[in-house]
C-alpha cells in the first residue's frame, strides 16, 4: 500500500501541474458585456477581450430566467466581439454569459447579464416612426433629384437655343454678303466703261448753191 501511494503521488502531482498549465494558458473572461438593440424577438450582445491574449472564438450561454429555454452558442475561427440573439420570446427575461475560446481551452464565464425583450406594441411605434422618417427622406431625395434633372434639362435647352440663334445670325450675314456680290456682278458693262463725251462746237451750215435769175427780154 505504501508503494502504491508512492507511485500515485507523482502521477497526481503531474496531473495537477498539467491542470495548472492549462488554466494558465486559458484566456481571461470577457469584460464589459452589454446588450443593445433590444427588440421583441432579438437583441445584440457585445463584449471586450483584454489585450495580449489569443482568442479564436466565443461561446454564449443564453437562458430564460424562468428556466423554460436554454441555448448554447459557440463559434470559433472568428474575431467578432458581438453576436445577434434571434428567436427570443416577446416580453421575456433572459440571462446571458459569455466565454472566450483560446488555443488551450475556454475561459471562465463572464458575469451574468440580465435583459428583457420588448413588447410587440412597444416596437411598432418606433418602427412606424422610422419608416415615416425613411419615407420622408426618400421623398426629399426624389424631389432633389427631380429638381436637379429639371435644372440640367433647362440649361441644355438654353445652350441649344443660343447655338441655334448664333447659327441663324451667321447664316443671315453670309446670305446678305452673297446677295450683294451677285448684284455687283449683274451691273451692265457700260457702267464700268468710260462714258463718251458729246462733241461740242457750232453746227456747220450747208453751202447753198447761188441762185441765178434769168430775165428774158
Amino acid at each position: 500500500m505504501a508503494r502504491f501511494s508512492a507511485y500515485l503521488n507523482p502521477v497526481l502531482v503531474l496531473f495537477s501541474c498539467d491542470l495548472c498549465l492549462v488554466r494558465a494558458n486559458r484566456p481571461p473572461s470577457p469584460v464589459n458585456v452589454t446588450v443593445t438593440q433590444l427588440k421583441a424577438n432579438s437583441a445584440t450582445v457585445s463584449w471586450d477581450v483584454p489585450e495580449g491574449d489569443v482568442v479564436i472564438g466565443y461561446a454564449i450561454l443564453q437562458q430564460r430566467q424562468d428556466g423554460q429555454m436554454q441555448r448554447f452558442i459557440r463559434e470559433v475561427n472568428t474575431t467578432n466581439r458581438a453576436c445577434v440573439l434571434w428567436d427570443l420570446a416577446e416580453d421575456a427575461d433572459y440571462i446571458i454569459q459569455v466565454q472566450s475560446i483560446g488555443l488551450y481551452g475556454e475561459s471562465q464565464a463572464s458575469k451574468r447579464v440580465h435583459f428583457r425583450t420588448l413588447k410587440e406594441t412597444d416596437r411598432l411605434p418606433s418602427n412606424s416612426s422610422n419608416q415615416g422618417d425613411i419615407t420622408m427622406e426618400g421623398l426629399d431625395k426624389d424631389r432633389q433629384l427631380q429638381t436637379g434633372e429639371i435644372i440640367i434639362i433647362v440649361a441644355v435647352l438654353l445652350m441649344w437655343a443660343a447655338v441655334i440663334a448664333l447659327f441663324c445670325r451667321q447664316y443671315d450675314i453670309i446670305k446678305d454678303n452673297d446677295s450683294n456680290n451677285n448684284k455687283e456682278k449683274t451691273k451692265p458693262s457700260s457702267e464700268h466703261s468710260t462714258p463718251e463725251r458729246p462733241t461740242g462746237g457750232l453746227l456747220r451750215s450747208k453751202k447753198k448753191s447761188p441762185s441765178v435769175n434769168i430775165i428774158e427780154v
